[in-house]
């Protein structure tokens, strides 16, 4: 089997307070804490993994960008997602407006980056979420867009999540 190593920036964006933070503590260091964290401007953390793909074992660093998420600074997020092969936007299932600003997210990324994989996340999915789950699925179904639920509380699908927005950054590497 052959190893191949590849660096990759990826993107984690939603509006404030949707969890963003708190995916990226619960994937990296399997941590959480209930307190809210503002970020300001971004945030870098890395991660090491290995993903298999067709008959080699590729090596990735995955750098993963946590960017502020006050819509209002679209410019300074611009500078941010230069390079970056893709995104987790992610939303909040208990605020439909945040499920909603979603697209706006992957707009403004795309004009920046052009077509990346994408993959949206409603996130605290252990929390009571309404029809949320069905807004969600008609944008990423208009989007062509793959979505998930996930818990950063529970560690529902946080982990799946990051593997499959690796794997889709690979194809092709």
């Amino acid at each position: 089997m052959s190893e191949r190593k590849f660096m990759k920036k990826m993107c984690l964006l939603g509006d404030a307070a949707v969890g963003k933070t708190s995916l990226i503590r619960r994937y990296v260091y399997d941590i959480f804490d209930d307190k809210y964290i503002v970020t300001f401007g971004a945030k870098v953390t890395t991660k090491k993994l290995s993903v298999a793909a067709a008959e080699e074992e590729l090596d990735l660093t995955l750098i993963i960008w946590d960017i502020l998420g006050q819509r209002v600074h679209d410019t300074l997020h611009a500078g941010h997602y230069k390079g970056a092969k893709g995104a987790l936007i992610v939303c909040d299932l208990t605020r439909n407006e945040t499920i909603q600003a979603t697209e706006i997210w992957a707009d403004k990324l795309t004009e920046v980056v052009g077509s990346v994989p994408i993959i949206l996340l409603g996130n605290k999915s252990d929390l009571e979420h309404g029809d949320a789950e069905e807004l969600l699925g008609s944008i990423a179904e208009k989007r062509n867009m793959q979505y998930m639920l996930t818990s950063a509380k529970s560690g529902l699908n946080v982990e799946k999540a990051f593997m499959s927005i690796s794997e889709s950054m690979l194809k092709g590497s």
